[in-house]
């Protein structure tokens, strides 16, 4: 199973960036479009028919067909449309067959940042980034843990650091792979884990990046899952 660097790229480019100058602010406008976590709510538009796009309201992210919800903290700023806007002018710029059709273009469901990115911090900016993409794009791709061979062959060009090999964690009423790396950027230190599962014919991650580890354990902590509703298969 190749490297499809575009994509996961995508997924986690906020991973090459200094704190205060996230490469997320390259993607789609500036503040101007950064959304408030209190009163936004988002249309459950599906994906490729089969994961919709899920809802935020009152700090929460929620996904019924992934049975997920996710809390983002008070005062975050959204992004998942700018990163999708981003991701489609990049991909009608320029072809990859490794991209195939439409039906195995992976997309953004949820991205907060802890401020918006063109506003210049010292400390690292926290982030959320939960992704889907066709399980189809990856041929053999039958167990999460696989999806990780490519994703850490990314983290590790972007100088990341894996702290171990990837393990199981239980959420709610799932089991996840997770991996956790480290990087130093400057007088500081930024961790990320990314969490990934298989589902609906979907290779599901969440990623989320903080400057302390009892930070990154909090964002985790405002994960949940409950019962997934029932969908039909993704195109083939």
């Amino acid at each position: 199973m190749g490297s499809r660097r575009a994509w996961i790229v995508f997924s986690l480019f906020v991973i090459s960036a200094r704190p205060g100058n996230f490469l997320f602010a390259q993607a789609g406008s500036q503040s101007s479009s950064s959304s408030s976590t209190k009163h936004v709510k988002r249309p459950a538009v599906a994906i490729d028919s089969g994961i919709e796009a899920g809802t935020v309201s009152n700090g929460v992210y929620r996904n019924k067909t992934l049975g997920l919800s996710c809390r983002v903290p008070e005062g975050w700023v959204l992004r998942t449309e700018e990163m999708n806007t981003r991701d489609d002018t990049d991909s009608q710029a320029k072809s990859s067959p490794q991209r195939g059709t439409e039906e195995n273009h992976g997309r953004v469901l949820l991205a907060a940042f802890s401020r918006p990115p063109e506003a210049r911090g010292q400390d690292v900016n926290g982030s959320i980034v939960i992704a889907a993409e066709n399980t189809s794009a990856y041929p053999g791709l039958t167990e999460a843990a696989q999806y990780f061979g490519p994703l850490s062959e990314v983290a590790k060009a972007q100088g990341l650091v894996a702290e171990e090999e990837p393990y199981e964690i239980a959420i709610g009423t799932k089991t996840l792979v997770r991996e956790d790396f480290h990087k130093d950027v400057g007088s500081r230190m930024m961790r990320q884990s990314t969490l990934a599962m298989l589902s609906h014919g979907y290779a599901v991650s969440i990623t989320v990046i903080a400057g302390t580890e009892d930070d990154v354990e909090e964002l985790i902590d405002g994960l949940d899952f409950q019962g997934a509703a029932k969908v039909a298969p993704p195109p083939k």
